[in-house]
C-alpha cells in the first residue's frame, strides 16, 4: 500500500504524525518516521499534521499528462465533494478539465447512485444484525486489519469510484483511460488493489488538481460554467455529506441508522460491537471527520469545514430537479459485487518481564515514573514499551526521560566543571552563575543572579559582543581585585538572546611561567659566571704556559750550544 510515507532527513522527532495515527502504523528507526504498510489504513491524516511537510505521496499526475499528450481517450470521474474543494469556482471545473484535455467529465455520484441501489438490494435480501457501508477505503482497511470479526457486516459492494469506472469502461470501451479525482489518498490504494480489473487507471487528488491548474495558468473564475457530460442523481451527490448515504436507505423498523465519522469514533464503535454491547445498526462509515468534505487531500485554500459543507449543500440544492432514471438502464448486466478479507496482524505479545525491562531502559523504574503523557504518540508508557518490543518505536522517544537525562547531564557539567560559567541576558543581567564562578569571585550565586554584571567587573566586553554579535574567544584578562588571570570567551546565543561567558583560570599557569622565567634568568647568570671564570683560568694558564715555554727554549738552546761547541762541532 506504499502510497504515503515520509521524506528522509526531514523528520524532527516531534511525533505529531504518530499522535495523529489512531492505529499507530508509524515506525521510528534511527529517529526517522516511516509508515508501515501492513498496519496503515491510508487515511493520510499523518501527512496533514506534519509540521515539516516531510511527506512523500505517490502521484499518477505524470502518467495522466502522458495519456493526454498522446491524444488518448481519457475520461475523468470527479468525486461529489468537488464543490467543497473549489467553492463557487467549481461551476467552471468541467471547463477547466476539458481545457486540460479530458475527453469526458462525469461525476462519481453516478457510481454512488448505483452503489446505493446495490446496498438497498442487499439489505432487503440479506437480513443480518448489522450493516456497514463500504464506500470509504480507509474504513474498510480499518475493519479488515484491526476488526476482522466485523467483516461479515460489511456491505459487499464496490465503492462509487470503482463502480463508476466500471460503468465508463463498459459504455466507452475497455481501452479508455479512466481517472478519478477526489479528496482522498486512500483511493490511490484502493485503485491499486483492484488494478487487475482496470476499473480506474489513475487517481488524482483535488490538491494535485489545484497545483496542476496553477502550473497551466488555469483560473476557474475566468472560465465559463459547464455541466458534466452525464447528469448524476441527487442521492449519489449526497454521499460526501454526513448522513448522505443513509438518507437514501430503508432499513427494518428495529434497526438504527447511525453515522460515524473519524477513525477514533469508528474504532470505539467497533470495539463495542465486538463485545456485543451494540447491535441492530446500519452504519455509515467514514474515516474522516466531516466525511469526504474533511478529506486529507482537499486544496489548502484556507477555508474551514463549515464553508466547504455550505458549498456542497448549495450545490445539492441547485440540482434537486434532476429526473431519476431507471437504474437497470444504467447498470445493464454489470456485477458490482466485491469481497473483503482479513488482513489482521497478530504479532507475538511481550511478557511482563519484557515490558519491565524496556520501561527501565526508558527511565521508568517504578510505577510513579510512568507518566502516560502521550507526548511520544502512545497513550501509555506500557503501550510505548510494547511498541519498542515490536520494533515500532525507540526507547529514546520518551521526551520526559530524555529531558531528565539531558538536564541531569547538563547539571553535572554546570556544577562540576572547574571552568567559570556565567550567563547573561541582553540587559547584562546575570541569569546563571556556577560554583566555579562562586569560588573564583568569592560571591554566592544568589548574591549576583538577576543583578547586573557590572556589580562584579567591567561589562565592556559583554557590551561589545552583544552589540556586534561577534563572539570573543580566548581573551586574556586580569582581574587584580579577585587575584585572577583568565582566558575569557563570550558567545552570543542569538536564538536564546543570551550571552554565555566561560573563563579558564590561568593564575597558577601564570605563576609557573614567572617561576620558570626566574629560573631561566638565574641559570643564565650562573652560566655566564662560569664562562667568565673559565676564561680567566684559561688566560692565566696560557700566561703561565707562555713563560715556562720561553724559559725552556732558552735553557735548551744554551745546552745545545755547550754541547756542540762554539763552532758548532761536536766534541
Amino acid at each position: 500500500m506504499s502510497f504515503v510515507n515520509f521524506s528522509k532527513a526531514n523528520c524532527k522527532n516531534c511525533y505529531k504524525c504518530l499522535r495523529a495515527c489512531p492505529v499507530k502504523a508509524i515506525k521510528f528507526h534511527h529517529e526517522q518516521a516511516e509508515v508501515v504498510d501492513e498496519r496503515c489504513i491510508a487515511c493520510g491524516h499523518c501527512m496533514i499534521v506534519c509540521p515539516q511537510n516531510a511527506r512523500n505521496i505517490e502521484s499518477d499526475l505524470e502518467a495522466v499528462k502522458e495519456k493526454l499528450k498522446n491524444n488518448s481517450k481519457v475520461m475523468v470521474s470527479v468525486a461529489p465533494s468537488f464543490a467543497g474543494a473549489f467553492g463557487e469556482d467549481s461551476k467552471a471545473l468541467v471547463s477547466a478539465l476539458k481545457k486540460l484535455g479530458f475527453t469526458r467529465v462525469e461525476e462519481t455520484a453516478i457510481g454512488a447512485y448505483i452503489v446505493l441501489h446495490e446496498y438497498q438490494q442487499y439489505i432487503d435480501t440479506k437480513p443480518q444484525s448489522n450493516y456497514i457501508t463500504t464506500c470509504c477505503p480507509s474504513g474498510n482497511y480499518l475493519i479488515e486489519t484491526y476488526f476482522p470479526s466485523l467483516i461479515k457486516y460489511m456491505l459487499p459492494v464496490l465503492s462509487p469510484m470503482m463502480t463508476h469506472g466500471k460503468i465508463l469502461k463498459s459504455q466507452y470501451g475497455e481501452d479508455v483511460f479512466t481517472v478519478f479525482i477526489g479528496p482522498c489518498y486512500a483511493k490511490k490504494a484502493e485503485a491499486s488493489e483492484y488494478s487487475e480489473h482496470d476499473h480506474i487507471d489513475a487517481v488524482l487528488t483535488f490538491e494535485e488538481l489545484a497545483h496542476w491548474f496553477q502550473e497551466e495558468g488555469i483560473e476557474l473564475d475566468k472560465l465559463p460554467k459547464a455541466e458534466f457530460d452525464e447528469n448524476s442523481l441527487l442521492e449519489g451527490r449526497r454521499f460526501p455529506v454526513i448522513g448522505g448515504i443513509l438518507d437514501g436507505l430503508t432499513v427494518r423498523d428495529n434497526m438504527d441508522k447511525i453515522t460515524v465519522c473519524g477513525t477514533e469514533e469508528c474504532m470505539e464503535l467497533f470495539q463495542a460491537m465486538e463485545k456485543g454491547n451494540v447491535s441492530n445498526l446500519c452504519i455509515e462509515l467514514s474515516a474522516c471527520n466531516e466525511s469526504c468534505i474533511g478529506g486529507p487531500a482537499m486544496p489548502d485554500n484556507g477555508f474551514c469545514s463549515y464553508t466547504r459543507r455550505h458549498w456542497v449543500k448549495n450545490y445539492l440544492n441547485s440540482k434537486k430537479d434532476i429526473v431519476k432514471p431507471e437504474v437497470k438502464l444504467v447498470i445493464k448486466d454489470l456485477n458490482f459485487y466485491r469481497s473483503f478479507r482479513s488482513k489482521a496482524i497478530e504479532p507475538q505479545q511481550p511478557s511482563e518481564d519484557d515490558i519491565r525491562k524496556i520501561l527501565k531502559e526508558m527511565g521508568k523504574v517504578v510505577e510513579a515514573d510512568e507518566l502516560n503523557c502521550g507526548v511520544c504518540g502512545y497513550n501509555t508508557c506500557r503501550e510505548k514499551a510494547a511498541a519498542v518490543y515490536h520494533g515500532m518505536a525507540e526507547s529514546t522517544m520518551c521526551l520526559h526521560y530524555m529531558r531528565t537525562k539531558a538536564e541531569s547531564l547538563t547539571n553535572i557539567i554546570f556544577e562540576s566543571t572547574p571552568n567559570i560559567i556565567i550567563m547573561l541576558d541582553e540587559d547584562l543581567v546575570v541569569k546563571e552563575f556556577n560554583p566555579a564562578a562562586e569560588i573564583a569571585f568569592k560571591l554566592k550565586a544568589e548574591e549576583v543572579k538577576n543583578k547586573s554584571i557590572e556589580n562584579i567587573f567591567d561589562p565592556s566586553d559583554f557590551v561589545k559582543v552583544r552589540d556586534t554579535k561577534q563572539d570573543m574567544l580566548g581573551l586574556k584578562v586580569i582581574y587584580p581585585q579577585y587575584d585572577l588571570v583568565v582566558l575569557k570567551s563570550i558567545i552570543y546565543l542569538e536564538k536564546e538572546q543570551i550571552l554565555l561567558c566561560t573563563m579558564l583560570n590561568i593564575k597558577s599557569e601564570e605563576k609557573n611561567k614567572e617561576e620558570l622565567q626566574r629560573v631561566r634568568e638565574n641559570t643564565l647568570n650562573v652560566a655566564q659566571e662560569v664562562i667568565d671564570k673559565q676564561m680567566r683560568v684559561a688566560q692565566e694558564i696560557a700566561s703561565l704556559l707562555g713563560e715556562t715555554t720561553a724559559e725552556t727554549k732558552m735553557i735548551l738552546t744554551k745546552l745545545k750550544k755547550i754541547t756542540a761547541g762554539e763552532d758548532g762541532e761536536i766534541r
